[in-house]
């Protein structure tokens, strides 16, 4: 090397980047830690058309906090799954519904927004305590209707939330590309369905 100069990696600066890399799956693997699970379920009938209500909670903590200002989108999914019973073979799967929410920050106006994917409306929150608790409602979404179920058919519906990451700046998904602790589901809750 020509000159009176060298230049040379600053050990300092290559293990805080090393440490960094190493910390950040762990801090956003806890993200998702806390309460989660489907708190109550159940199905009205208004006109023939079966309709699903249903309240989730969803963890919050600080870490969550962190996360969606950093830049961070998260998903949220509520599965139904209506099956006909049978005695003496697989159960058939009737019909299959996910309802998709977005919960992200926005900068801007210092909010949360929450997307419904399902039918595209979006709404703002100015804490994430009353973004996660809409999220976890759902009302009067229809699943099925009289005329799908056999009348001497015996029927069971499931519901089950999912919360996972979504989209990242480049920086957070450079750092933990590896990480699949992003994503938590709660246990199907099953129940006959009134007939």
């Amino acid at each position: 090397m020509k000159g009176p100069y060298k230049t040379r990696a600053t050990p300092g600066w290559t293990l805080s980047f090393a440490l960094l890399a190493l910390m950040v799956p762990v801090a956003f693997g806890a993200m998702l830690d806390g309460v989660f699970e489907v708190r109550t379920a159940y199905l009205t009938v208004d006109e023939g058309v079966y309709q699903l209500n249903a309240r989730t909670e969803y963890p919050v903590n600080d870490e969550i906090r962190s996360a969606l200002t950093d830049g961070v989108t998260l998903y949220f999914d509520l599965e139904a799954r209506v099956e006909r019973r049978r005695r003496l073979w697989v159960d058939a799967t009737v019909v299959e519904l996910t309802l998709r929410r977005e919960l992200s920050w926005h900068a801007v106006r210092e909010r949360y927004v929450v997307r419904d994917l399902s039918h595209g409306e979006q709404e703002f929150y100015l804490t994430l305590e009353q973004a996660l608790q809409a999220i976890g409602v759902v009302s009067n979404t229809p699943v099925i209707t009289e005329p799908q179920l056999a009348p001497d058919a015996s029927y069971e519906i499931s519901v089950r939330a999912s919360m996972r990451r979504g989209s990242m700046p480049d920086a957070l998904r450079t750092l933990i590309w590896w990480s699949d602790s992003w994503h938590r589901r709660t246990d199907w809750v099953t129940w006959s369905l009134p007939r």
